[in-house]
């Protein structure tokens, strides 16, 4: 589950001063007990697949299952948006001018995002070995300076420990926003679980312990760079892990590692528009979103799904680049970060109402429910006014599609 949101998170984060450390370990905490819901729902539901969407359709029925379906769309646009900046991002350090001309940026995040949506419009077996490939890239920078980084880190680069002059709590609050992004796709192993062979075991091991995981590298990855790099030069960077290679290894280094990067956030991109197909195609399939959705190419590929949704992120990236790319980036990690908010909360009511049908004894799992979902609540009002008002409107503009879809079904 280790995504492509950390490449850009240290510059993000940079502006707050030591105390996102803070927000790393309450996103860390969050994370955790979702993992745990997800892992109990996994074992309570062996054969549903589909993961949350078919939790909230065994649960809550087929409006919740719908609004599900469409949050996790909507989220899958904005993370497909954040993705290409922190590819962009990641090419300045070959091409300088991408960080300094909006529209170079903006011409090639389009084009990334074109060249992946032709890439997914083939066969399977093409995107597989894309991802394979990226996923190698992806990890092993992460870790490499996470590690090396410890062994250097500058105490002084922590202090002051809150650079905004805002209370402590709100800027908590702001960073776990930020670096709870990071950890979106945990619930990844439920999609599955129908096909996984002793799901009920598996499934939850894997939620939990891949969560736990990713929580040590991420946390470990972000302590090494904001210890190195001085807290308002790390605010600046489009490229903050090659900019922490060029400084242990050298300026070959930097390039390496962006090489890096960018093979993995395109990797991380080539993998998220697939789903932006995918998605809709198992709604169509469930007759909860129109019929043209269910359909495949000659290849298999739901290319309606990933056209029309590679269009609606195409749009996201030119409204949003009159911004700094790591000003975009932040925008729009945020809003996808409450974009999936809601299913998660659809997610784990599900989960209380199959628990209290399964007749289990089940206060000790109905406390970390409650944790869960009032962390998720707590992760919606840190968003902030104009993330909430952009997010839900996105989130509303769905429920008449519904209704829409109900009455073609009817006649």
């Amino acid at each position: 589950m280790i995504g492509s949101g950390i490449f850009m998170l240290p510059a993000a984060l940079a502006a707050f001063g030591g105390i996102s450390i803070v927000g790393w370990l309450c996103a860390s905490l969050g994370a955790v007990l979702l993992a745990v819901v997800f892992g109990y729902l996994g074992k309570l539901a062996p054969d549903a697949n589909g993961g949350p969407f078919a939790y909230t359709k065994l649960g809550m029925g087929d409006f919740s299952a719908y609004l599900v379906a469409w949050g996790y769309w909507v989220s899958i646009w904005c993370a497909n948006a954040a993705i290409t900046v922190s590819a962009v991002g990641y090419l300045t350090v070959f091409f300088p001018v991408l960080g300094e001309s909006a529209l170079a940026a903006i011409a090639t995040g389009l084009a990334i995002i074109w060249f992946f949506t032709w890439i997914n419009s083939k066969e399977i077996k093409t995107v597989a070995l894309v991802q394979i490939i990226t996923t190698i890239f992806k990890v092993a920078p992460i870790v490499l300076i996470g590690i090396w980084g410890m062994f250097y880190l500058q105490l002084e680069n922590f202090t002051p420990f809150n650079l905004t002059g805002e209370s402590n709590l709100s800027v908590i609050t702001t960073t776990t926003v930020l670096t709870f992004f990071a950890f979106l796709g945990m619930e990844s192993a439920t999609i599955p679980s129908g096909s996984v062979q002793d799901s009920a075991s598996t499934v939850k091991k894997a939620t939990i312990f891949g969560t736990i995981a990713t929580v040590f590298i991420y946390i470990i990855s972000s302590v090494s760079i904001m210890g190195i790099i001085p807290a308002e030069v790390l605010a600046q960077s489009s490229a903050p892990f090659a900019d922490v290679a060029e400084i242990f290894w050298g300026g070959a280094a930097k390039y390496i590692v962006a090489a890096g990067a960018v093979i993995a956030t395109m990797g991380a991109l080539n993998g998220w528009i697939l789903m932006q197909g995918a998605i809709p195609l198992s709604a169509a399939q469930a007759r909860l979103f129109p019929k043209t959705f269910g359909k495949v190419n000659k290849s298999h590929s739901p290319i309606y799904g990933i056209v029309i949704s590679s269009f609606i992120v195409s749009i996201f990236m030119l409204f949003n680049y009159s911004n700094s790319l790591v000003e975009t980036f932040s925008y729009m990690m945020q809003l996808t970060t409450l974009a999936v908010t809601i299913p998660f909360l659809f997610s784990i009511t599900s989960f209380v109402i199959i628990l209290k049908r399964s007749h289990s004894r089940y206060y000790q799992k109905l406390t970390v429910a409650i944790c869960a979902f009032a962390f998720v609540v707590w992760i919606m009002v840190g968003c902030g006014s104009e993330v909430l008002i952009s997010g839900l409107s996105l989130f509303l503009l769905g429920i008449p599609f519904y209704f829409w879809i109900t009455r073609e079904k009817a006649e």
